[in-house]
């Protein structure tokens, strides 16, 4: 059995909730999936005050863990298009299984979460995409497989590079079904990808 883990970012909990997601879709796929988290990098004075959603109790991954995976799906909030510091400082960090292609033809995927529907989340999925084949990795995204994303009689998030949720400016809006349903999908894409690839 493939194992999967899904790396996530996650200030408010949006992230936290695809990432759970797509770790069903992966189940269903037939994987073995694990959902962890990178450290949170802000002050907890600050995240406190801030109302970070300091609760989750998905573990603290290390650096270590990622080469023990046949698959990797990453997801964190845009920041201006970008991927969070929080993700960025943890990936900076694996230059050694980059040196050593320890990651080298495992499957990667990416999800992400923006205030508005333009808000980046494209630019975001690439950010993150860049990182994994920098690594090496097969990168599968969230094909039209999934028709939810085409949908135009509802705010709906997803790409065909990935994943994706609407936060709403203020972050009230919570991930709908159509996007938990993107989320499944490409965990079970992850998961069918990472069997034919590694049995």
């Amino acid at each position: 059995m493939s194992k999967v883990l899904v790396l996530y970012y996650s200030t408010y909990g949006h992230i936290e909730t695809m990432a759970h997601a797509i770790a069903d879709g992966v189940r269903a796929g037939g994987a073995h999936a694990d959902v962890k988290r990178v450290p949170e990098t802000v002050p907890l004075e600050i995240a406190e005050k801030a109302h970070f959603k300091l609760d989750q109790p998905a573990p603290v991954a290390s650096i270590a863990d990622l080469e023990h995976y046949d698959a990797i799906v990453v997801g964190t909030g845009t920041r201006f298009g970008r991927i969070s510091s929080q993700m960025a400082a943890f990936l900076d960090q694996a230059g050694g299984l980059w040196a050593r292609g320890a990651l080298n033809g495992k499957v990667g995927a990416a999800f992400t979460s923006s205030a508005s529907q333009h808000g980046g989340q494209e630019i975001t999925l690439f950010s993150i995409i860049t990182n994994l084949l920098h690594f090496g990795m097969t990168i599968v995204g969230l094909d039209y497989g999934f028709a939810g994303q085409m949908r135009n009689d509802e705010v709906v998030g997803g790409a065909p590079y990935g994943a994706t949720t609407i936060a709403g400016g203020d972050g009230s809006r919570q991930p709908s079904e159509t996007e938990l349903e993107g989320a499944r999908y490409l965990g079970k894409r992850v998961a069918e990808t990472a069997g034919k690839l590694f049995g």
